[in-house]
């Protein structure tokens, strides 16, 4: 299901993502932002978990010093509500707030990471999408 995946959790509790190794994800864990850039450069990984409200430096600063560093690297931000700033949202690829739940979560790296994978470059078909997934695009018109 998985296919041994490993993804980086940038997150105050990494615990409350069990579910993703659960469902067969290989779990690199940081509890903030400079250790997760630290790992990133160290650790192959296919993919980021990344909280949004982690102290020093939230989410949208850490996005966008992952996507410097590797573009193609897929961001799932996790956030407590979906209003954040202006801009918060420029270097993510996707959005899951709390309240989804971890199987939303879960469906979302998923996704995620099959459209990575996709040989064509061609997008994967209506079904695979979770019926939830938000793009930070799609959210544009929903900030106040």
């Amino acid at each position: 299901m998985a296919a041994n995946n490993t993804l980086l959790c940038i997150h105050r509790d990494p615990a409350q993502l069990s579910m993703l190794q659960e469902n067969g994800y290989e779990l690199v864990t940081a509890a903030n932002g400079s250790d997760g850039l630290r790992l990133l450069m160290t650790r192959p990984v296919d993919a980021i978990v990344l909280e949004y409200h982690l102290g020093l430096l939230d989410g949208a600063a850490i996005a966008t010093e992952i996507k410097k560093a590797k573009p193609k690297l897929p961001i799932v931000l996790l956030a407590d509500h979906i209003e954040l700033p202006d801009g918060a949202l420029k270097s993510v690829d996707a959005i899951v707030t709390k309240a989804d739940g971890a199987h939303f979560l879960w469906a979302t790296v998923h996704f995620m990471l099959n459209v990575k994978r996709n040989p064509r470059g061609q997008a994967p078909l209506r079904a695979q999408v979770p019926t939830r997934h938000r793009r930070p695009e799609q959210l544009a018109g929903r900030r106040s």
